[in-house]
């Protein structure tokens, strides 16, 4: 029901029927987003405007300041109780996900400490941690294992974190998931496994990591 009011404001704006102080405020707020201008932010919200309020294109305002790192927004707005932190954009993604995408580890744990959801159908947060390259992908995939994150969680084509880190993500990550009981012989939907995605980029220290677990998974005298 929520979405739904949100989508009807946002209508009735880009059809030009909000009143022109409403039109101004909408658009401040979101230029201020972008330039990662908390001050403005904060002023509007203290006037009343709806901090859940998605841009033209149905982003979340906290979803929004993650993709765009306007850090200062981003923690004014989940410091915000009334701020929704399960609000989806257009492609599903949440604002824990774009934060463990983003390499935002302080915005991760404040994320968490809202209790925001680590489990979800589909994509996960655990997907994003893995795919991230940042400096502190390894902390932020540990915090959302320890947040009870299940670790082969599958994406709607069957891929797995594992599967994600192996080609996109730090090594040390895939390291992490294998010492944790991420499973390396699953396959997706595609029929491949972790190992075909790192042989995809030619990652040899990757497959090397990746066949010695599932080695060590096998009975003596099979590969």
């Amino acid at each position: 029901m929520k979405k739904f009011l949100h989508l009807i404001v946002l209508l009735v704006f880009v059809c030009g029927s909000l009143p022109v102080q409403a039109q101004r405020s909408y658009e401040r707020f979101f230029t201020a987003v972008a330039r990662d201008d908390v001050a403005t932010v904060r002023q509007l919200h203290q006037r009343g405007f709806d901090l859940n309020s998605p841009d033209p294109e149905l982003t979340p305002p906290l979803v929004l300041a993650l993709q765009r790192d306007a850090l200062a927004v981003a923690r004014y707005l989940v410091l915000q109780p009334e701020v929704d932190v399960e609000a989806v954009n257009a492609a599903g993604e949440n604002a824990l996900m774009m934060a463990a995408l983003r390499d935002h580890l302080p915005l991760v744990e404040q994320l968490l400490a809202r209790r925001a959801q680590v489990n979800r159908p589909g994509w996960a947060p655990l997907h994003y941690a893995a795919t991230n390259k940042g400096d502190h992908a390894l902390a932020i995939t540990r915090l959302l294992l320890e947040a009870h994150a299940y670790i082969d969680a599958e994406s709607p084509n069957g891929t797995t974190p594992l599967m994600m880190a192996a080609r996109y993500g730090r090594e040390e990550v895939v390291r992490l998931l294998l010492e944790e009981g991420a499973d390396p012989t699953l396959r997706n939907r595609l029929g491949l496994t972790a190992i075909d995605f790192a042989q995809q980029v030619s990652r040899q220290s990757v497959i090397d990591m990746i066949a010695a677990a599932i080695r060590a998974r096998r009975p003596r005298g099979q590969w």
